[in-house]
């Protein structure tokens, strides 16, 4: 399989059809990034992520990884759509949480049992520290990585996962789930993983 910055080249030069090949590959990431955050709107901010790649292509360093750049992005698009939507120009996604911005999203409403419970746990989570835990756990980021996509130093990414994992512990446990259950965090990762047809066990 040809390397993103290979058809990150390729694109840059002209040829569309690298482009796309790049957006098929990382689609269903930037899927999941939006799923259950938004009510209904999830293929247009898909749409304008990609759209916001097409315009900072040329800017891209390729310092991290595509797939890293391309959830930057998308982190700034959730933002814009949550400032739009609730008409404020500062919006702290360090203190705001998804329950907060986006009350009872039928997405997760659709779910049953265990991965409901952490949809909704995860859901009043700040919303940094929800995509912290999303990004490391199901989709592998790295410290590195985070720091650029949550703009923090790269020292501070560890402490924020440690405060993401003790706060949703919090929640399942306020929820029911037993105080084993909810600190396992490779346990709901896989959950989750399973749930949205990821290959694989989380790592």
């Amino acid at each position: 399989m040809e390397e993103d910055f290979a058809l990150l080249e390729r694109w840059r030069a002209g040829d569309a059809a690298a482009g796309n090949a790049l957006f098929s590959r990382h689609f269903d990431s930037v899927y999941r990034f939006f799923l259950h955050k938004v009510e209904g709107e999830v293929e247009d901010l898909v749409q304008r992520c990609f759209l916001g790649c097409v315009e900072a292509r040329d800017r891209f360093e390729a310092r991290s990884s595509f797939k890293t750049f391309l959830f930057a992005i998308a982190r700034n698009e959730l933002r814009y759509f949550y400032r739009r939507k609730k008409r404020q120009e500062v919006l702290d996604f360090a203190i705001s949480s998804v329950a907060e911005l986006n009350p009872s999203p039928s997405t997760i409403a659709r779910h049953r049992g265990q991965t409901k419970l952490l949809l909704t746990a995860l859901s009043s989570l700040p919303v940094d520290l929800q995509l912290a835990l999303e990004l490391h756990y199901l989709e592998g980021l790295s410290g590195p990585a985070l720091a650029e996509v949550l703009e923090v130093p790269e020292g501070t990414v560890r402490s924020r996962l440690h405060r993401a994992r003790e706060q949703l512990q919090k929640q399942l446990e306020a929820m029911g789930v037993p105080s084993e259950e909810a600190g396992d965090v490779t346990r709901w990762a896989d959950t989750l993983r399973r749930s949205f047809g990821m290959d694989g066990p989380s790592g």
